[in-house]
């Protein structure tokens, strides 16, 4: 199964209320749930992509844990393996080989596992467990010959050489040899020793998907993702921080990658490296001699992605027929582009000049101090034959002083509009409203789904956010937290208390609170005589503005069935609620009376 161009969705968003009670005088402030808490998909990198595997189970698990026995064990729960190499030697076509939580070694090395497009094989983490750790060796994990499989949830770290490698066994012309896997939710940091060691080594791998990893604190000299002769794959919703000189190259024969909505940071000397400098010997498939023309890379697709920092962002190396469009390129250290050839054609072989390739409907925020040029061109290249269109720069030392200088005439630029990010600052470069960079695109048949999963519009926005940020939770979880932090619904997710407060993060954001920190309870128990009637009040200080809140106060006679009191549901606003009861203390017919406020979502 092929990944196809731009079809990356996301499920439907939960709803769930949010409630506050507080009955009479007691001092009770809890929060219940009127619906059961499903997994938020408002967070980045959380919309979902189909791969070979989705809607299907495995049939069979072999358990593999750290107490296990390879002589006595039978992978069952009760007498697992000792390692996943014994285990996945028994693996058919369905199998889940399931490695419990704890540290493993390294230098496992798999040949030839073939699940079938109804039934994969699974390698990964348990269920509801933490990642397993695979730990040192020479390689952490070596898979060869690899076909319809799902590596999943493990980490890896300590390796000397690469973290991960799959490769099609020197088979360099047979595109059946490696193909259709998955890697998904594996976390690599700290492998290599300084030199050309890689996190992810893929050479000759076909239909392939990574999704959802985290790559960190690569070797120097090394690659996050490093591709020889890779074809079709789709790389999204991945986070690199540091993870070597580049996070993903493309060389080698490569083509029809996609790269979307990823997340980079400081990788290095060229963020993508998009071609580079392969041997001969290494291509796949193999060089053709002239007059055929060889290339480096062909087609890698790169979409909604946030780039910060590095030297380079995007480097183009002996690539064509290259997209970079809808990125966010933040602080970059040196120059934005790079175009550049390092394999160079000789009487052995042609190879094309780098060109061909098209940057556009991207935002560029950057400080002019910290650039040597814009893009820097290197010889035996062809930059008259590329496309910038549409893209915003914008120097943030001087806007007046935004528009580059570009190997070729741009179409359509915007030149020193601030893009109005939600905050700099703290990372979060969605958009705000009234940003110039919303509709402002050229429509780009990759223009689909932007860095959260939502669609661009007709025409679509600058950059790798496709909406303005709305008045919402979502809005201020990303605000108040960052990081690991705003990923991990423990600490920023509605229902959170990370500072031990007895206060929800939802509650917070209803009543506009602070977001960290020690509070008072915001709603205060009252009463008022009128007409000689005494009523019980709350009042409540409510969001100015919001998309998602409702405030509902309610009754009860028991603290079991709770029912709304006539005409006291409020919408956001800037001045707090009083809301008076509509049965007055004592009535006969009511002679307990309790009341809350529930936050729901309208």
């Amino acid at each position: 199964m092929s990944p196809p161009n731009g079809t990356i969705r996301r499920p439907a968003r939960s709803r769930a209320s949010y409630l506050l009670r507080r009955p009479l005088a007691v001092a009770l402030w809890a929060a219940a749930l009127a619906a059961p808490l499903t997994a938020q998909t408002t967070a980045a990198l959380t919309f979902a992509t189909d791969t070979f595997e989705s809607g299907l189970a495995p049939t069979r698990e072999i358990h593999v844990a750290t107490t296990g026995n390879d002589t006595t064990g039978d992978g069952s729960v009760a007498a697992p393996y000792r390692t996943i190499a014994r285990a996945t030697g028994l693996a058919t076509p369905g199998t889940a080989v399931r490695a419990h939580a704890g540290t493993y070694s390294g230098g496992t090395y798999l040949s030839n596992l073939a699940g079938t497009a109804a039934a994969p094989i699974w390698i990964g983490g348990a269920p509801g467990e933490a990642r397993p750790v695979i730990s040192g060796g020479g390689e952490g994990l070596h898979l060869t010959r690899a076909r319809y499989l799902v590596l999943h949830d493990l980490e890896v770290t300590g390796a000397t050489s690469n973290g991960i490698n799959c490769d099609d066994g020197g088979d360099y012309n047979n595109e059946e040899a490696t193909r259709h896997v998955v890697f998904r939710g594996l976390r690599i940091h700290h492998v290599g020793t300084g030199g050309n060691q890689d996190a992810l080594k893929l050479s000759g791998v076909n239909d392939y998907f990574v999704l959802d990893c985290e790559i960190a604190d690569g070797s120097s000299g090394g690659s996050g993702i490093d591709h020889v002769g890779c074809h079709r794959g789709l790389i999204a919703r991945n986070r690199f921080t540091r993870a070597g000189t580049n996070a993903v190259q493309s060389k080698g024969g490569s083509s029809a990658i996609e790269i979307r909505a990823n997340w980079f940071e400081e990788c290095g000397a060229r963020t993508l490296n998009i071609g580079g400098s392969t041997g001969y010997e290494f291509f796949r498939p193999s060089l053709a001699a002239p007059p055929a023309i060889n290339y480096e890379a062909r087609d890698i697709r790169v979409v909604a992605n946030v780039f910060i920092g590095s030297d380079a962002p995007l480097a183009f190396v002996g690539a064509v027929d290259c997209v970079a469009v809808n990125n966010t390129i933040v602080s970059p250290h040196n120059w934005v582009v790079r175009i550049l050839q390092e394999t160079v054609s000789s009487s052995s072989y042609t190879f094309a000049a780098c060109g061909n390739n098209t940057v556009a409907n991207n935002i560029v925020h950057y400080d002019r101090g910290d650039l040597s040029t814009f893009v820097n061109v290197g010889s035996n290249t062809a930059p008259a034959s590329f496309s910038f269109a549409r893209n915003l720069w914008y120097n943030t030392a001087n806007p007046a002083q935004s528009t580059p200088s570009l190997p070729v005439a741009e179409t359509g630029g915007l030149y020193g509009a601030d893009p109005l990010f939600a905050s700099a600052p703290l990372a979060d470069y969605r958009l705000r409203a009234g940003s110039p960079v919303l509709a402002a695109g050229a429509s780009h048949p990759l223009s689909t789904t932007d860095f959260l999963g939502d669609t661009y519009a007709a025409p679509p926005a600058l950059g790798a956010f496709a909406l303005p940020v709305g008045a919402d939770y979502t809005a201020w979880r990303a605000a108040n937290f960052s990081g690991a932090e705003l990923a991990n619904d423990a600490i920023s997710g509605p229902f959170a208390d990370p500072d031990g407060a007895g206060v929800a993060n939802f509650q917070r954001y209803g009543f506009a609170l602070p977001a960290r920190g020690p509070v008072a309870a915001p709603v205060t128990l009252g009463s008022v005589t009128t007409g000689g009637a005494t009523y019980l009040t709350l009042t409540f200080p409510r969001r100015p503005s919001a998309t998602d809140l409702t405030y509902v106060v309610e009754s009860s006679a028991d603290l079991v069935t709770w029912v709304p009191v006539p005409d006291r549901t409020y919408a956001p606003g800037a001045d707090p609620i009083t809301a008076q009861d509509s049965v007055a203390l004592g009535d006969p017919d009511s002679p307990r009376r309790f009341l809350r406020v529930r936050i729901a979502a309208p």
